[in-house]
């Protein structure tokens, strides 16, 4: 049986999102952290047409200090850092997102099924949840990705899974707060299977949490690939991301003759840290509009 929304719900909805939306638009902290964001989005579409040079152009004198020319100096290679730093956002903005889309599709699907049916299904899933978020994340990506093999796809999918049991709890106890509630109990008693009252009745009120959820797990998504690429298992070379210059240059630096040149790993290292800290600002705007 379908439902008709209330004239006047429909109404409180949408004055409630307009609410939300100017809160966001006047939070400092949801500006700051979209204005970092959004500076290395365009860098990652358009970091080849403004970059002052070509990032894989070796021609140049290596490890030339910055300034001059090379406004954060070149690599052993000879390459341009600055150029290098622009370009370098690419991958780690395709992987990441993709990534944290996947986990939290499939988390939010197994926390409804595990909030909303409870009992047997909810024990034997939370188990299974339990025993796989004691494992640590890294060893778990690093392993599937040594058996699997190195590749973007695979990246993708693997910190997806990884994430899936992690949104899952969030997503369940949002659930476990609703599914009591009057709206739920009437879907019940019209006789509404339980795919529509999960996905059609209680999800759209549970999206506050996830939303937030989805913006924190970005954030851990973009550390997981610098490190798994640091490490060797992620973005693969010649690509100029921004974790592959940290571990060449870390490689560098542990040359006794080259332990000056901080500019390689500096640069590098600091692109990272802003784009994790710009959505980290952006998911604490999101809390804290969602909560008044």
């Amino acid at each position: 049986m379908s439902t008709i929304a209330s004239p006047a719900a429909g109404s409180e909805a949408r004055i409630a999102r307009r609410e939300t939306l100017r809160q966001l638009l006047r939070s400092p902290t949801f500006l700051t952290g979209a204005a970092i964001v959004g500076f290395w989005v365009f860098c990652a579409v358009f970091g080849f047409a403004i970059a002052p040079h070509d990032p894989q152009d070796q021609s140049f004198t290596p490890l030339l200090r910055p300034g001059g020319a090379h406004l954060l100096g070149t690599d052993n290679l000879g390459r341009d850092v600055f150029s290098r730093v622009l370009v370098g956002a690419g991958d780690i903005l395709k992987v990441a997102p993709l990534a944290t889309l996947l986990g939290i599709a499939g988390g939010t699907v197994i926390g409804l099924v595990t909030g909303y049916f409870r009992g047997l299904v909810d024990n034997v899933i939370s188990r299974i949840v339990d025993a796989w978020l004691a494992l640590p994340v890294i060893v778990i990506a690093v392993t599937a990705l040594v058996a699997l093999g190195a590749s973007t796809i695979t990246l993708i999918v693997v910190i997806g899974v990884v994430f899936m049991p992690i949104v899952s709890r969030t997503v369940r106890a949002a659930v476990l707060g609703e599914r009591q509630l009057e709206y739920v109990q009437a879907a019940r008693l019209r006789g509404e299977r339980a795919p529509y009252a999960m996905f059609v009745e209680i999800l759209p009120n549970v999206m506050g949490p996830i939303i937030v959820e989805a913006t924190v797990r970005l954030g851990y998504a973009i550390f997981t690939v610098a490190g798994l690429t640091f490490l060797g298992f992620g973005v693969q070379p010649p690509s100029p991301d921004w974790a592959l210059q940290i571990s060449d240059g870390y490689s560098l630096l542990n040359d006794t003759a080259h332990q000056g040149n901080y500019w390689i790993v500096l640069f590098p290292g600091m692109a990272v840290a802003s784009l994790v800290i710009g959505v980290n600002l952006i998911a604490d705007g999101i809390s804290r509009a969602l909560e008044r």
